[in-house]
């Protein structure tokens, strides 16, 4: 199998599988204060120091979640809550256009309770509208939301630059970092935002476990009761999880200066060959600061669904963007934002090479590809 959509989920390192392994035998829980539950304590604890250290930042900031949807919701949810309650309440939103569906859906549902919202668009390269954000970005401001990297493009947003803006004027700012931990750097010292989100399937950890930096002195509204992770998050943590989280983000984080060049080494050859290889093909988002690993691209005249499924009878593994809208027939918002047509949207792959990837996954996908949007563009025409 060549597999190339890591950035769906990616398979788990070894350090995260036999972390996981030995966190099964430990069976207490942190709550408790007899000896099986101290045990499982000192995993809980070792795994947050991980998480601590890899962002930069304090152990007792490191809320443990399920992933990037439920770290999303206690964030947006939280923060609001808290804003609302204020003498001088602020009940407004501001997302980007190209925000992952675990903040873009959960904008709509509070749009329809009532939250004002304001959508930031973006340009062709995929990068935010900043005279726009300074526009919508005020008083009323409750939080700010953007991603450190696109999910579909890899386009890195300077995520310093909005949440700078809402910091004068008094709001708080969210970003999604899943698609960038253990890719490249995020140190939560110099992103500028107040909460951080992350997931360990991203990087090679398990399902199911991600995190959720809360700057410290912070308030939140809870979303649901309970005690657990110092009342942020309720619920029995998930230990095995949550070690093999924390293993996966030591293992990516420590190799940032060797997986980096290599990555974006193969990922510039698979693009310039599959350019090379298809006339009028483009890559997405090739103008702006990219992941090293993600590589969206457009081929003319073809369904980027039918290329798919020839490719997985081939053995190759690819994404028409975000794995959560995989199978939909509406065309990624992603790439509309950025002003490609409906047309455009449907006819582009999503290519995401991770720690796994090697040199044959590149040549195989270059001999495939091209051969296969052409057959494909072939029978539609």
């Amino acid at each position: 199998m060549v597999y190339l959509d890591h950035n769906a989920i990616t398979p788990m390192r070894p350090e995260a599988i036999a972390a996981v392994r030995a966190a099964l035998d430990v069976f207490g829980n942190p709550s408790s204060v007899h000896a099986a539950g101290r045990a499982a304590r000192d995993l809980l604890d070792t795994a947050r120091g991980q998480v601590a250290a890899a962002l930069g930042a304090r152990a007792s900031e490191v809320v443990f979640t399920s992933g990037a949807t439920e770290s999303a919701a206690i964030a947006i949810r939280g923060v609001l809550g808290a804003a609302r309650a204020q003498p001088s309440p602020r009940d407004e939103l501001v997302i980007t256009s190209v925000e992952h569906p675990c903040v873009a859906t959960l904008a709509k549902l509070l749009a329809a309770e009532g939250t004002p919202v304001h959508v930031v668009p973006v340009d062709r390269e995929g990068l935010p509208d900043l005279a726009f954000a300074e526009r919508v970005i005020g008083p009323r401001t409750a939080l700010v939301c953007a991603m450190r990297a696109n999910n579909e493009t890899g386009v890195l947003l300077p995520v310093q630059r909005l949440f700078a803006l809402a910091r004068e004027q008094g709001a708080l700012s969210f970003c999604d970092a899943v698609q960038a931990v253990g890719k490249i750097e995020v140190d939560v010292r110099t992103l500028g935002a107040d909460l951080v989100a992350l997931t360990g399937q991203k990087f090679g950890g398990p399902r199911g476990a991600g995190a959720l930096w809360v700057k410290d002195g912070l308030r939140l509204a809870p979303l649901l009761g309970g005690s657990q992770e110092r009342g942020r998050r309720a619920g029995t943590e998930n230990l095995p999880g949550i070690a093999g989280l924390g293993a996966a983000i030591e293992a990516a984080c420590g190799r940032h200066g060797q997986e980096e060049p290599r990555l974006a080494r193969l990922r510039d050859r698979l693009e310039r060959g599959l350019l090379e290889a298809f006339p009028g093909a483009r890559a997405n988002g090739a103008g702006a600061p990219r992941l090293p690993s993600t590589s969206s691209v457009t081929f003319p005249g073809v369904d980027a669904e039918a290329l798919l499924m020839a490719l997985d009878l081939e053995g190759i593994c690819a994404s028409a963007g975000s794995a959560c809208h995989s199978g939909s027939s509406t065309p990624s918002s992603v790439l509309t934002a950025m002003g490609l047509t409906a047309a455009e949207a449907r006819g582009t792959l999503r290519l995401s090479l991770g720690w796994s990837s090697a040199d044959l996954d590149v040549d195989r996908a270059l001999e495939a590809i091209p051969r296969l949007a052409r057959q494909v563009a072939a029978a539609l025409s």
